[in-house]
């Protein structure tokens, strides 16, 4: 009992003192050091959602300097206490897909036979997603789509680092592939879907499971501006939007490192591309080349760069970085032309577009039909706030009519 006391009074004084000094900070921070484009409508409200992602990153911190648990712990008890959603048209359940925790959600609407299916994975950058922070777009895929979706709770990096979290996905995701049956679903209608890094896992688990003889091949798959590679961190798109909020250049590699392996590093000199030898350049040249943008993506201000001399010691750090299941751009032809149709949604004013625009080319190469949306004011995160009143971005649902338009077609 004193150590619970104790403890209530460290949380009480923490959050007093991010109170007092965080809220001003993240406003002073938000003011000064982003960069919000021209093109980027009702740039308020992106500066509202980055001030509270801010706040909370600041309260993370304090947590962890104070002993109270790790800063992306706290993220993740944040994120755990935002309300589910209740829906009078859903069947909503928590189940165990082979021990990985899963959230079903199943229209009450009878139906004539089996439906479709959605696997929906959480962003979050395999550190703090989970299904609180998705439960609104898996409610309203549900709905729209008359699909029964599940939603995957994966573990988490620092404590489960790669390939932990995505190899829970592709666990849960064959396990609804087998039995999909039980759950009222035709198991050859399913498609999987997710946002940010829940795209790059989504992605990963199309590649993992294309080849398996003994599985029902997923019918589509639905990336919303994902995390691809991990080869060139110079790319127009990192140069254009290195500090347009809500991910920023250093905090895509910080959170990516993180994921990959557990602890933080020094990631200046991922920056500038130092963790690639050449022989890695020459053979990936082919797939990563600044050369396949279009120029109209350049237009917002490109300047080819040699990379930074190579560090041996951070490449040997990072050299699981060239997996496939880590950045799925790298995986080969022979896999990606055994790929489901693709939706594919790319932002302009997003640090990831280009590896978004480099996956559309390979999948259209290789003969996989892709359905590209661009949001041309469009920013990393702009589906976030879905489902909120006052974070919604305002265009948000007329560009999410193509997500569901894609899936109901499938």
């Amino acid at each position: 009992m004193a150590f619970l006391a104790t403890l209530g009074m460290l949380v009480l004084y923490a959050s007093l003192f991010i109170l007092v000094f965080g809220v001003p900070w993240a406003i002073y921070y938000d003011q000064t050091r982003i960069h919000i484009p021209p093109g980027i409508k009702h740039p308020g409200k992106l500066r509202l959602y980055h001030a509270i992602l801010r706040f909370l990153g600041f309260w993370a911190i304090m947590c962890e300097k104070l002993g109270i648990c790790h800063r992306y712990k706290a993220l993740v008890t944040f994120y755990r206490a935002i309300p589910l959603k209740k829906s009078s048209a859903l069947i909503i359940k928590n189940l165990l897909f082979e021990d990985i925790p899963v959230r079903v959600y199943w229209p009450k609407a009878t139906s004539s036979g089996n439906r479709k299916g959605v696997v929906v994975i959480s962003g979050g950058a395999g550190l703090f997603g989970n299904i609180n922070m998705s439960d609104s777009h898996c409610c309203y895929i549900a709905e729209t789509t008359d699909s029964v979706v599940v939603c995957i709770r994966f573990r988490l990096a620092p404590d489960h680092p790669f390939p932990i979290p995505v190899m829970d996905c592709c666990t849960a995701t064959i396990h609804f592939l087998k039995n999909a049956e039980d759950y009222g679903v035709d198991p050859n209608r399913i498609a999987v879907y997710g946002e940010s890094s829940g795209g790059t896992f989504a992605t990963a688990v199309c590649q993992h499971l294309a080849t398996k003889k003994d599985l029902p091949k997923l019918r589509g798959q639905v990336l919303i501006h994902p995390f691809l590679q991990a080869i060139d961190f110079n790319l127009p798109s990192y140069q254009q939007n290195h500090s347009v909020p809500i991910l920023f250049k250093k905090r895509a590699l910080m959170f990516g490192t993180m994921y990959l392996i557990g602890k933080r590093i020094n990631v200046e000199g991922l920056m500038k591309n130092a963790h690639v030898p050449k022989h890695l350049w020459a053979k990936y040249r082919k797939w990563i080349n600044p050369d396949y943008i279009p120029e109209e993506f350049k237009a917002g201000g490109y300047v080819p760069m040699d990379p930074a001399p190579f560090s041996q010691e951070l490449y040997e750090i990072c050299k699981e970085c060239i997996n496939p299941m880590f950045a799925p751009l790298l995986a080969e032809d022979d896999i990606i032309r055994q790929l489901p149709k693709t939706f594919l949604l790319t932002c302009e004013y997003d640090t990831v577009r280009d590896d978004g625009l480099l996956y559309k080319k390979r999948l259209e190469d290789n003969g996989v039909p892709v359905t590209w949306h661009h949001i041309k004011e469009g920013f990393h995160g702009i589906t976030y706030g879905f489902g909120n009143r006052i974070l919604e971005y305002p265009t948000l649902r007329s560009h999410f009519q193509h997500v569901i338009c894609f899936l109901n077609n499938l």
